[in-house]
């Protein structure tokens, strides 16, 4: 899978970490509709993947027990999404995806919701997450195709306002340089999806690579008080998970077959001649 921000690989770039001591301090109360602390805000441009990309990435996050922010889905019927329950929401997130889409800096909501995240960033220590589904990410940092014209537009409806748009273009630019994702390469959406979810559970929640595949393969949620392969066996077990099914079976071929025997005499020198015979007929 590719990785934006020049490609930069997980581990490679000083953001990539949580701060879990810093919390949230809000200067009122939040109203009913928030129920505390989300694992991810997810901020998008609803006319581009509300019902599409964004509501798949929010159904591959929930089945793996990510608790993810999704207005459609986390604001009771009858309730008004305004902009207080995002900043609540955005600030209660323990990280943020940005989904940048192609329509995404046209909506100023979307813009707003930027910056409030790019600055729990700063202050909180929280981690932001970009996804350019579908954009060129230059177009992002330099501010052309339909970023430029959407930035264009505002800085005309806004001309007595050009601090607000001075500070989208710095949002724009600033989130381009973070680790994230880049849909452009990868044509198969549920694939590109799977390698978010998985990147998303090593980052969020400590797992091993082998760990997080092995939630996706079975389709499970991640349980409480999960066990995580150790960080310095958790390259060996990827080189074992990747080898493929037909050395498991193999494996479980050759045990079996140790089980099996009935020799009082069986000892070292039958398994040495035993897994020699069973990799001699792989």
């Amino acid at each position: 899978m590719e990785m934006t921000a020049s490609s930069t690989k997980w581990g490679c770039e000083c953001d990539v970490h949580l701060s879990s001591s810093v919390s949230a301090s809000m200067a009122a109360p939040p109203p009913p509709s928030f129920r505390g602390s989300y694992d991810v805000f997810l901020s998008f441009r609803g006319e581009d993947s509300r019902f599409s990309f964004a509501a798949h990435l929010y159904d591959a996050l929930e089945r793996r027990g990510v608790n993810a922010f999704f207005d459609d889905h986390k604001i009771r019927r009858g309730e008004s999404i305004s902009p207080t329950i995002k900043k609540l929401a955005i600030g209660g997130s323990r990280s943020s995806i940005v989904i940048l889409s192609q329509n995404y800096a046209n909506s100023t909501w979307c813009l707003e919701e930027l910056v409030k995240i790019l600055d729990c960033r700063k202050t909180m220590g929280r981690l932001v997450l970009p996804i350019f589904y579908s954009v060129d990410p230059s177009d992002v940092r330099k501010h052309e195709g339909s970023f430029g014209e959407a930035l264009v537009k505002h800085e005309k409806a806004l001309n007595r306002n050009v601090d607000k748009v001075k500070k989208w273009r710095e949002a724009l630019t600033e989130v381009d340089n973070l680790v994230g994702w880049n849909s452009l390469p990868i044509r198969y959406e549920p694939k590109f999806i799977k390698e978010i979810v998985i990147d998303v559970l090593q980052v969020l929640f400590g797992l091993s690579l082998t760990d997080a595949k092995r939630l996706i393969k079975e389709d499970s949620r991640i349980p409480k008080g999960i066990e995580v392969v150790p960080e310095k066996y958790s390259n060996v077990c990827s080189i074992i998970e990747d080898v493929g099914e037909e050395l498991i079976e193999l494996l479980e071929k050759f045990v079996s077959e140790i089980f099996d025997s009935n020799d009082d005499d069986f000892n070292l020198k039958d398994v040495n001649c035993m897994l020699k015979k069973v990799w001699t007929d792989l």
